[in-house]
């Protein structure tokens, strides 16, 4: 089962690569309250034209390079 994010691209400075900023909400061990938690990803556009701030759908894949090992499924927003 591959794993599947939305987020919002941070940057659009790198080559077929953006980095999106995935959030998530998680408990705190001992007193339960949720936490704003963020994962920042390499994703590999494949010569797709996205900027940043734009809210994106991206899917795991096999590692394209060192540090990507995402591709962007679809563009939401």
């Amino acid at each position: 089962m591959q794993k599947m994010f939305e987020g919002i691209i941070v940057s659009a400075k790198m080559q077929n690569t953006v980095v999106v900023e995935v959030f998530r909400k998680k408990p705190h061990p001992l007193y339960k309250r949720l936490i704003k938690r963020s994962t920042k990803f390499k994703v590999d556009t494949a010569g797709q034209s996205v900027n940043a701030g734009d809210k994106v759908k991206i899917i795991e894949t096999r590692p394209v390079s060192k540090g990507k090992h995402f591709k962007l499924m679809e563009v939401i927003k």
